[in-house]
């Protein structure tokens, strides 16, 4: 019998190694594309070792290593650190946070290619997988390359014919408790449902993904006897506000009047400084930034301001939106900020504040020794070179998003006019992830600034959609989304 099977097992082996080879011969750009971005995530692991550092990565260590709910951000992504922590190394958080760019890129490639001509798929995978600030951001020791995949996988499950509501529910939930930005993509994500009569699945959807928000919810109230998941809302909202705030206008009452900035908007600072800057009236007010009366106070100053200047409200975030797409990068927030972006040529110093201090403690305690990143050459000097040149600018970006629309007129003037009679119209598949990048993109610099890692976890649904746009209902085969006229394929 040994013999017998022996035979049936090798031509099972080399069948599936002619089925490896044939599947790598009809995908060979993206197989190209893959082994090179993989080679650019290799290189930054020899280069920057173990990784890379950003002033939130400190916080996000003391949850590690005392967990309890943060008042600034969610703790999903130090229980993702947490979940790591037997390897004591955050080489390792490094690395897996590389395999999740590369997961990313690959699943855009996968449902792109289903619908699209392979060359137009690989380059709705390219940008995730080549851009070098794509590639940096993996490297540092933030949330938003765990978010960007938590976003793109409950996307892609959400366009199925049959999705899997559940558990589209759950990878919502822990994109929350990723980034609080994800939350209004709960509400996105049901609508989207209902639009394709998934009554059912849109409600089981919804209890999956409240229902985590609200135990995290139970434990930040039983932390500090406060409602929600993080106490800093209101402070970020102000922060929005005073790109504008006049309080001649707004007329606030006294104790809001504190908070007001004598400065015309023109000369004001970034929104930023006035969360984290000492000279900022909120900073000013007594106790820390975050309690609930200061961030109330703030919270009701925002409202007030809103409410009086809504067109300047308007104006000031499609202003903040508009730095998404300009052509060049220009320094912003300020130069620290802008700096953490940049694969460094040198190690960058240890933090100074004391709250990153005590993270710093903590992290060499996690790591069971030394954190400071050590920059090793040729490795480092390769991936500076390569992120003077690659990347995608915000106007290309912006060209990209316009796609699926333009596309999506320019059939229906087609068919309107007899030019292409009987041709089917461009099909829906790409409403929803066009709709969530620009959810992304517009979100934060409404409710707070625009910052350049926010772009990046928008970038490959716009590419998707895109891709997606690219052909009529009738060349999708095997991409189980909706299509308009409830027609499945």
């Amino acid at each position: 019998m040994r013999w017998a099977h022996a035979p049936s097992g090798r031509r099972t082996g080399a069948s599936g190694r002619v089925g490896v080879l044939s599947w790598a011969r009809r995908h060979g750009w993206f197989v190209a594309l893959f082994a090179v971005a993989a080679a650019l995530r290799a290189t930054a692991m020899l280069g920057y070792r173990p990784a890379l550092w950003f002033p939130d990565s400190y916080t996000y260590i003391v949850t590690v290593m005392r967990p309890r709910p943060d008042l600034v951000r969610p703790a999903g992504y130090s229980m993702f650190v947490k979940l790591l922590e037997p390897f004591h190394s955050f080489a390792v958080v490094a690395a897996t946070q590389h395999l999740l760019g590369l997961g990313v890129g690959a699943l855009v490639y996968w449902i792109a290619a289903r619908s699209a001509p392979r060359w137009i798929a690989v380059l709705a995978a390219a940008p995730v997988l080549l851009d070098a600030y794509q590639i940096q951001l993996e490297h540092l020791l933030v949330s938003d390359v765990l978010f960007m995949a938590l976003v793109v996988a409950a996307t892609v499950l959400a366009m199925r014919a049959e999705p899997p509501a559940v558990a589209i529910g759950l990878l919502l939930a822990a994109a929350s408790l990723t980034r609080t930005v994800g939350l209004p993509l709960v509400a996105l994500v049901a609508a989207w449902l209902l639009l394709r009569r998934h009554r059912r699945k849109a409600l089981a959807m919804l209890a999956a993904a409240v229902l985590p928000v609200v135990a995290y919810g139970a434990w930040f109230y039983a932390t500090y006897h406060r409602v929600g998941i993080i106490g800093a809302d209101g402070a970020f909202l102000y922060a929005r506000t005073m790109a504008f705030a006049d309080c001649a206008r707004m007329r606030p009452p006294a104790d809001l009047a504190v908070l007001c900035d004598a400065r015309p908007p023109g000369r004001r600072p970034p929104s930023q400084d006035y969360v984290w800057s000492a000279d900022s009236p909120l900073v000013k007010l007594p106790g820390i930034t975050f309690t609930a009366a200061n961030d109330g106070l703030a919270r009701r100053f925002a409202l007030l301001a809103i409410r009086s200047q809504p067109l300047d409200y308007a104006g000031a975030t499609l202003s903040e939106l508009a730095r998404t797409f300009t052509w060049d990068r220009p320094v912003y927030p300020d130069a620290e900020v802008y700096a953490a972006y940049e694969f460094p040529d040198r190690a960058p110093p240890p933090p100074v504040r004391y709250p990153a201090q005590v993270g710093a403690d903590f992290a060499r305690q996690y790591e069971r020794g030394d954190i400071t990143t050590a920059v090793a050459e040729p490795y480092a000097g390769w991936l500076r070179a390569y992120q003077d040149l690659a990347r995608l600018p915000g106007t290309l970006l912006l060209a990209v998003l316009l796609v699926p629309p333009a596309l999506t007129v320019l059939t229906a003037v087609r068919r309107r006019y007899g030019r292409r009679a009987g041709a089917p119209a461009t099909g829906g598949a790409w409403l929803l992830p066009w709709a969530v990048a620009w959810a992304l993109l517009v979100i934060p610099p409404a409710v707070a600034q625009f910052d350049y890692r926010y772009v990046l976890p928008a970038v490959p649904l716009a590419c998707l959609a895109a891709a997606l746009s690219s052909q009529p209902a009738s060349m999708l085969k095997d991409v189980h989304v909706f299509i308009p006229g409830d027609v499945r394929v």
